[in-house]
């Protein structure tokens, strides 16, 4: 299966790691459970079955991945995805394809409606970095700095002038220190952190070689910030992240951030995913401010087909629908 797995997502230049192996293993680390699926050597899902208080949904994340030109193919696909969902006693899917959103892909998304006669509906939350910056690894360093906001750049110097250390350190109790001021910075910029056992899955599953945690100390060794990057084929992630109060103060997100480009682009990889960004045009996300900061690196904004969730419980699909809504407003999402 795995080979099999691995020769599909060859085919597939956008993909990263969310269809990967490694993900299907921390989740299943996580404790959901894994309906993986492939098709004639072309065409796969990694569907995760998840329990929430509100009802059992099959999740798709970045998938699926086929030729969505396909009609055949694409009917197939998504016969089986349902097929998954009833079986696993599911309310809902939820997809949110690895498509740019643009005229063309939005009519093959929403052309599943008659290929299949799914009741697909826009999900009422989005799934994993809908709006991003992607960073083109294979510019120069000296490009890529010049790509930056004038005051990044600023940052970047300012953070060498100051001796900011940025160290990588992947062991168990990194990980453990990471939560715990993950934990403390979420309850200072309100948003829901990952549990320990979660971030200890995902470091489980992507160890050694996919996977780099950073820490930026001051020059009296006092933390600073950190952040967790996830790598798959082609394509790396500024998957999670963390900041002390000195980081109100010290370039250290910057610091950190120039350090991983560095790197990155040293181990040949072709793209760095800045990973979650606000909407275009919405004011007063919760992303705002780390849009600011992100956009500061240059790149380029890329917007995915949003989140779709197919229908399987239509009562049942009301009430989660009603209640995502209510908290995507209170989150400011």
């Amino acid at each position: 299966m795995t080979e099999t797995w691995t020769k599909i997502l060859r085919q597939y230049p956008e993909s990263n790691f969310l269809e990967s192996p490694l993900w299907a293993k921390a989740n299943q680390e996580m404790g959901h459970k894994l309906a993986v699926r492939t098709f004639d050597d072309k065409a796969l899902f990694l569907g995760i079955i998840k329990n929430a208080r509100r009802g059992r949904y099959l999740e798709i994340p970045g998938g699926p991945l086929v030729d969505w030109k396909d009609e055949a193919e694409v009917k197939k696909v998504f016969e089986e995805v349902l097929n998954v969902a009833r079986a696993e006693n599911c309310v809902f899917v939820r997809f949110r394809p690895q498509l740019e959103k643009t005229p063309e892909n939005e009519r093959l998304v929403n052309s599943l409606k008659t290929i299949s006669g799914l009741d697909l509906r826009p999900a009422p939350m989005h799934l994993h970095a809908q709006n991003t910056i992607i960073l083109d690894l294979q510019k120069s360093e000296d490009e890529l700095l010049m790509d930056m906001r004038r005051q990044t750049r600023y940052e970047v110097r300012r953070a060498e002038k100051l001796g900011l250390k940025v160290e990588e350190d992947e062991s168990k109790k990194a990980f453990k220190e990471f939560h715990q001021v993950q934990t403390i910075t979420a309850k200072r910029q309100n948003f829901v952190p990952p549990s320990e056992t979660e971030l200890l899955a995902e470091r489980e599953a992507f160890s050694p070689d996919h996977l780099k945690l950073y820490k930026v100390t001051n020059s009296e060794g006092d933390p600073v910030a950190y952040g967790l990057i996830l790598i798959f084929g082609r394509e790396a992630e500024y998957f999670e992240a963390a900041s002390t109060d000195l980081n109100r103060k010290l370039p250290g997100s910057t610091a950190l951030l120039w350090r991983a480009i560095k790197d990155l682009k040293k181990e040949g990889l072709e793209r760095f995913n800045l990973w979650g960004i606000a909407p275009p045009g919405v004011e007063n996300h919760r992303y705002s401010g780390v849009t600011t900061f992100k956009t500061g690196f240059g790149g380029r904004v890329v917007e995915y087909i949003p989140a779709q969730d197919i229908v399987v419980k239509k009562l049942r699909y009301k009430f989660d629908e009603l209640v995502e809504t209510a908290r995507k407003k209170k989150r400011n999402l």
